[in-house]
């Protein structure tokens, strides 16, 4: 039992650092996950200016991924849909309606030209084998630009999280040269789907950001909505929207998705309701406004790494310095090799040395007299030439040796040394020269990536205040209209989110919203549905004539649905609220009749449901009804 209680411990462990390292936390160096940098790597090997088959690199990319096709693919489409180191042609999907990706096999990819320029120089890459041995894939990529930021990350591991939102390309790259400079910088998000972002909490990403979608007013019955929050898409937003209307939080006619390219979104409101009006309460209750905290955890030399947004910035732009320095230095090294061949080829030929070695009749001795003649140029030489270099100069071929331009040559010569001295001047000063690679950059690609989302400070709204907003509704019993607009014998106090109950003389009922005007045909009553109000009825049965008395409370209903608060076979004689209702039943004349009316309280009788049956108040015929306190009906 305590082997198998170590295993699973071992295996554990195992696991959750293969999941930590391996699948779900990007790198700090690249801002990569493993199989986003495995479909890189493949794009680079496979580039050649052509679009490719997504499926061709999906595959080709399982030569490196050990997990199936469908994750390399749905990695590739969230990568390309990002929008800097892919270029893409088909349907990736909609990052604004939500919207899947075509196929594999009918969507094209490549690398941009961005990473290319930034991503990718196997000088400086350091790489190790495939999980199967086969092939080699790269630790890290040697990013010159701090793709992570630029891009944002999502990723759940075994006990930890991380959740980066993405920045705007050119200020990044302005941050990263203010902190070379030795300057301060700020950075917040930028959203590819636009949007009003309130920063103020934001914290170098270890707080969080509120977000609106932009509302345009068209009309006072119109609001547009042109941009969305980050996270959101035009169905949820408009699945939340709903939602409200039927909460009662809001009041909507109407709402329609005209989203193709650009969003739009078009709210078109009822009697009573205005665009201006109605914003607060979009913000409070739908996801027009919403809440993004960021929590930062990144690989870093092999561990997580807990940390914000500017520690991740600074990082980057080291190792931009350390990356640039590594390739100027391989180019100096590569220079003065060349310079060195060059010259050692120039003092071959132009001494004719090749003519000393005529005579020689063995290798061994070629390289010896060679090596003896080549003695006195020594100076001249960066190095001593060594076994290999001698072995070049033998393989020369005599068309070349004949050809060969002296001036030329000592002009190619000239042109490596001036390049030489310009890049040993970068590496004296590494920074300034990032500086200078990062501005050209910005010259390049910036105008590529403008900010969408914009700043403004946002204000918490109030849901209390807008639910609690007052309104007076009417209800004139002689026409039978009801509304805000209606002034009447009844007036009521309620808030713009409360629903009425309108009660009919035929014996049904239904819930509305309030409107602002609005024609009723044999209306009784109306009142609040606010689940607690007592409806006291009294109704005689057009069979026998016998009085029957009722009270009620509507707890539960559906909007603008009819149900029965009455047997069809009834009329009514009487509705209302009061708490204290009584009436004065005068019954028809008959023989021998003793009682000509009778005078009841109706606060004795039981509350039940709206379609329980009510009790039976006088077994005569009833005439007519006068109500205790003012006759309705």
């Amino acid at each position: 039992m305590d082997d198998l209680k170590e295993q699973m411990k071992d295996h554990f462990l195992k696991y959750a650092s293969y999941v930590i390292l391996d699948r779900a936390i990007p790198n700090v160096v690249d801002g990569l996950k493993p199989v986003q940098r495995r479909i890189l790597e493949t794009l680079w090997r496979q580039h050649d200016d052509k679009l490719h088959k997504v499926a061709n690199i999906v595959g080709q990319t399982m030569q490196l991924h050990p997990h199936g096709d469908a994750a390399i693919y749905e990695a590739l489409v969230n990568l390309a849909n990002k929008g800097y180191v892919l270029d893409k042609q088909g349907n990736f999907g909609s990052l604004y309606t939500g919207d899947p990706s075509a196929a594999a096999r009918y969507i094209e990819t490549r690398l941009s030209a961005l990473a290319r320029e930034t991503l990718f120089n196997p000088d400086i890459t350091e790489k190790i084998p495939s999980y199967d041995g086969r092939n080699d894939e790269p630790v890290t990529l040697p990013a010159k630009i701090p793709l992570l930021l630029m891009q944002g990350a999502d990723g759940i591991a075994v006990g930890m999280a991380t959740h980066i939102l993405p920045h705007n390309f050119s200020e990044l790259l302005e941050a990263e040269i203010a902190f070379l400079e030795g300057r301060n910088f700020k950075l917040f998000p930028d959203f590819p789907t636009g949007g009003i972002m309130d920063k103020s909490q934001y914290d170098k990403g270890n707080g969080k950001v509120k977000i609106r979608v932009k509302i345009e007013v068209k009309d006072p019955k119109t609001l547009v909505i042109r941009e969305i929050c980050y996270g959101s898409t035009t169905e949820s937003l408009i699945r939340s929207i709903d939602e409200a209307a039927k909460k009662g939080k809001i009041r909507i006619e109407a709402i329609n998705d005209y989203t193709s390219e650009d969003v739009e979104i078009e709210i078109k409101l009822p009697r009573g309701q205005y665009a201006e009006e109605l914003l607060d309460a979009l913000y409070g209750f739908t996801e027009c406004e919403v809440s993004l905290s960021s929590q930062i955890i990144v690989i870093k030399d092999g561990y997580p790494w807990e940390t914000d947004v500017h520690e991740i910035l600074m990082y980057n732009a080291t190792k931009l310095v350390e990356f640039l320095k590594r390739e100027l230095e391989i180019e100096r090294d590569r220079l003065n090799e060349k310079i060195f061949y060059k010259t050692l080829e120039r003092i071959f030929i132009e001494n004719r040395l090749y003519k000393k070695i005529e005579t020689e009749k063995t290798l061994e001795g070629i390289h010896e007299t060679l090596e003896s003649a080549l003695k006195p140029f020594q100076k001249k030489l960066l190095r001593v030439p060594t076994h290999d270099d001698r072995e070049k100069l033998l393989q020369i071929p005599i068309r070349r040796i004949s050809r060969f331009d002296i001036d030329k040559n000592k002009e190619e010569i000239e042109i490596m040394h001036e390049t030489l001295k310009e890049v040993e001047k970068n590496l004296k000063n590494v920074k300034k020269y990032a500086i200078s690679h990062l501005k050209k950059l910005l010259e390049k690609y910036g105008s590529e990536f403008p900010r969408k989302t914009r700043f403004k400070a946002i204000e918490e709204i109030d849901r209390r205040a807008i639910e609690t907003k007052d309104v007076k509704v009417g209800f004139d019993p002689k026409t039978g209209f009801v509304g805000t607009k209606v002034t009447g014998a009844l007036q009521l106090t309620c808030t713009n989110f409360d629903k009425m109950l309108v009660f009919f003389k035929d014996g049904t009922y239904k819930a509305i919203n309030i409107p602002e005007k609005q024609y009723f045909e044999n209306i009784a009553w109306v009142d609040l549905a606010d689940k607690k109000t007592i409806i006291n009825v009294v109704y005689k049965n057009e069979e026998t004539g016998q009085p029957w008395g009722k009270r009620f409370i509507v707890e539960k209903f559906i909007l603008d649905k009819t149900y029965r608060y009455l047997e069809e076979s009834s009329e009514l004689l009487h509705i209302s609220t009061h708490p204290d209702a009584a009436v004065e039943l005068h019954f028809a004349p008959q023989a021998k009749q003793k009682i000509k009316s009778q005078l009841v309280s109706l606060k004795n009788i039981i509350v039940k449901g709206a379609q329980t049956r009510g009790i039976r108040l006088a077994t005569q015929k009833v005439k007519k009804l006068i109500s205790g306190t003012k006759p309705l009906i």
